[in-house]
């Protein structure tokens, strides 16, 4: 046994004799993947990224997308065109953050037969934004957002502005189906490509009845922030901040309805086109095609660029309300305050559209206007404001309902009111402060407070009106007594945004 024992003993300081002989491996380990740089691109996923300014991963978006649903905790690009086609589903749930692309003009198309279902909430907004840095983020950084429809409008087989190759849009189905777009934020949106060419921050076409539209913000867009050709699509609770052209434009026999929306107007830039609030025509040759464009808006609040007479603003500014071509367009219910331009109604076809019978084509009802002009004794023009131009006045104060105004010109206390200041806000319930006047680009107020609580636009509207019912009396249109967009709730609380520019996302 002894000898067994020694034996093992033996064996084993030999074998550990010889695994000490072996040369030792100092070799290094095999190194990680270098991480990609800012701006290259690698797989995620399994799906193509690229890494942003501030090393954050994007996942890339682009081409045709089959059907999918986002990743709320992911962040996502747009690059180039990106299309939802006929049968597919995007499905963007609540707190997603999308990028739009800037050197590919990175632009969403819903096309006809497919569906967005942006499903944003008040505490967790969904934000499609610009992919630039904070701080260099600008208006038309990238394209914007285009639902197409199989709803009527009043051309052939019309094509998308904006989009190339063309897409077609348009149909017979006014209950067509797009999608949801809720509690959704599109900023620094929309691009003038050539004139009479561009995309808007919204653009909706032949968009049906079907698809659900509210809570929406436009922000600092390249051109129009909600721009309906044809359709009759019905919204409600839009907030248009900041906008290059036009707030509110609808065309191609665009017949939905709109009630709660906001539009704030800054000083410093508008398009050369002349920018409006609303514009609205029939088609371009102003002719009676049908279906006729015949939206009705109610319950919106306009806060324009002046707050003094003395404000120096864009003179790009023109009407307070456009109306042309042959559109009959209803807006009831709604307050404009510090707007330079006239209210214009143009063309004896348009001004033919608002009659007095019990059932017009088109109606302005009980709407408070505050006109803030500059002008002077001395002008030409002062013994003859331009409130008004073309057939402006007879469809607002002739051939309107319950419509009111203020002016105030810098010609010595107008209407009992202070020289170059405006008329009693608080009287009217609209805090002062929440016209941009003077504050910056980027100094708007961070958190307004947009209702009103007292004041005569806390009352004063009207829904039952022989004249008006049948433009507001259905169910669609909630039955407040406040003019404007706001009662005693601030319905834009914890979703908007009013100071992107160096929001971090």
């Amino acid at each position: 046994m002894n000898k067994f024992l020694r034996l093992v003993s033996l064996v084993a300081c030999a074998i550990a004799s010889l695994t000490s002989c072996k040369k030792k491996d100092d070799s290094p380990a095999p190194a990680s993947p270098a991480r990609p740089g800012v701006g290259q691109e690698f797989t995620f996923d399994g799906k193509k990224a690229v890494i942003r300014y501030n090393g954050d991963t994007a996942i890339i978006l682009e081409g045709n997308l089959e059907t999918m649903t986002l990743d709320s905790t992911k962040k996502y690009l747009l690059r180039g065109q990106v299309f939802v086609r006929d049968g597919k589903t995007l499905t963007i749930p609540s707190g997603t953050v999308i990028f739009g692309e800037k050197r590919t003009k990175g632009l969403l198309v819903i096309d006809r037969g497919g569906k967005i279902m942006c499903m944003g909430t008040a505490s967790r907004p969904v934000v499609f934004t610009s992919a630039q840095e904070e701080g260099e983020r600008d208006k038309g950084d990238w394209g914007g957002i285009v639902v197409l429809g199989r709803a009527r409008t009043n051309q052939s087989d019309p094509s998308i502005e904006g989009v190339s190759p063309a897409v077609v849009f348009g149909g017979t189905n006014d209950n067509d189906n797009s999608g949801v777009i809720r509690y959704t934020r599109i900023e620094y949106a929309g691009i003038e490509l050539s004139p009479n060419n561009e995309t808007n921050s919204l653009t909706l076409g032949g968009v049906g009845a079907g698809t659900t539209i509210e809570y929406v913000q436009a922000t600092f867009g390249g051109d129009d922030h909600f721009e309906w050709f044809g359709g009759n699509v019905n919204c409600k609770y839009l907030v248009s901040f900041g906008a290059w052209d036009d707030d509110f434009d609808a065309d191609f026999g665009y017949s939905g309805k709109v009630q709660f929306g906001l539009a704030i107007r800054e000083p410093f830039t508008a398009d050369q086109s002349g920018s409006n609030p609303f514009e609205c025509d029939n088609n371009a040759a102003g002719d009676s095609t049908l279906p006729q464009t015949q939206a009705v808006f109610s319950n919106i609040t306009v806060l324009g660029p002046r707050d003094n007479t003395g404000r120096d603003i864009s003179a790009n500014y023109a009407n307070t309300i456009h109306i042309r071509r042959n559109a009959a367009v209803s807006i009831l219910n709604s307050v404009f305050v510090g707007m330079a331009g006239s209210i214009n109604v143009e063309g004896t076809n348009t001004l033919g559209n608002y009659d007095t019978t019990n059932s017009p084509k088109a109606i302005l009802a009980y709407n408070h206007v505050v006109f803030m002009q500059r002008q002077r004794p001395t002008d030409a023009s002062a013994s003859n404001p331009t409130f008004f131009s073309n057939n402006g006045q007879a469809a607002f104060l002739t051939r309107g309902l319950g419509n009111t105004m203020d002016t105030v010109r810098s010609t010595g206390r107008p209407n009992s009111q202070n020289d170059g200041v405006f008329p009693n806000m608080t009287g009217l319930g609209i805090n002062q402060d929440l016209l941009w006047g003077g504050k910056g680009k980027d100094g708007y107020v961070s958190n307004p407070n947009f209702a009103v609580a007292s004041g005569s636009m806390a009352s004063g509207a009207n829904f039952t009106n022989a004249r008006v019912v049948g433009k507001v009396g259905d169910a669609f249109f909630s039955k407040v007594t406040y003019r404007g967009a706001f009662g005693a709730t601030d319905w834009t609380d914890n979703w908007t945004e009013f100071r992107p520019l160096n929001k971090k996302y």
